[in-house]
């Protein structure tokens, strides 16, 4: 016999012991021994459990759904676990969703949805570092804001405009650098077959470009060509600083005389 059955027998014993100290007409009651009530309150228990067990019985073979318990008290509004099955079961925010959901049937005492002190200094302390600021400097900082986004704004128009002036300008340097890039590989296209040509009249006979003989005096020739290219832009490059020194010598030249005759001027003049 486990406790929960010794407990049971000890409150029908109890009972009717006070049952006893009553002034009853029965007569039933006082003929009894103590041993007799003892068996008649297991009795009476094991009548209890056995139907208690029977009406189980009934209902799971009732159920035909083959849900779980706690999905089937869900699906009939009722609260999933009477006894907590996880240490989730245990927490504060799962006990305030079961009376939220199932009311006072949920067995939760309404108490719990008021927070604790903790809660109230765990709250007020994330407000003072969320929000540090009062209304009024939050409202100067928003204005400060508003007057940043406003001004970054206008400057982004302003530039927008300027680039759409030169726009014109931008598609003409663009069409220029176009056209000396398809100018400067029409005259590599020109030179190169000037060059094979020159390569096939040195031979004297049509020659394949494939031939070991033509690559090499093709490859001379390109060397030649670029030699006398680099000696022309050298040349240039001379020639251009020889007028520089020219010119810059003329304007020293004109200085000079310059300043001679505004000195014969003042002579003249004392």
């Amino acid at each position: 016999m486990n406790i929960t059955k010794i407990s049971k027998c000890l409150i029908n014993y109890r009972s009717i012991q006070h049952l006893r100290s009553i002034k009853t007409d029965s007569t039933k009651v006082e003929s009894l021994t103590d041993t007799e009530l003892i068996e008649n309150a297991v009795l009476t228990v094991e009548e209890e459990e056995d139907n208690l067990l029977r009406e189980q019985e009934i209902e799971r073979k009732r159920n035909k759904s083959r849900l779980n318990t706690q999905h089937r008290n869900m699906l009939h509004e009722i609260k999933p676990y009477d006894e907590p099955q996880s240490w989730i079961h245990e927490t504060v925010k799962y006990q305030r969703t079961m009376l939220g959901r199932y009311g006072l049937n949920s067995g939760v005492h309404p108490g719990i949805c008021w927070p604790t002190k903790q809660d109230i200094l765990e709250a007020e302390e994330f407000e003072r570092i969320s929000h540090p600021h009062t209304i009024p400097e939050m409202v100067k900082i928003l204005n400060e804001r508003k007057e940043a986004e406003k001004l970054a704004q206008q400057k982004r128009q302003e530039d927008i405009a300027k680039k759409v002036l030169k726009i014109d300008q931008w598609k003409k340097e663009l069409n220029d650098k176009i056209a000396k890039r398809e100018a400067d590989a029409l005259n590599a296209k020109l030179r190169k077959d000037r060059l094979v040509e020159e390569v096939r009249r040195h031979f004297g006979f049509t020659i394949d470009p494939r031939d070991e003989r033509f690559k090499e005096m093709l490859e001379k020739k390109e060397k030649e060509e670029k030699k006398m290219l680099k000696e022309a832009k050298k040349k240039a490059k001379d020639a251009k600083m020889i007028a520089k020194l020219q010119e810059k010598q003329t304007e020293e030249t004109t200085q000079n005389e310059s300043k001679s005759i505004e000195n014969t001027t003042k002579d003249n003049l004392s």
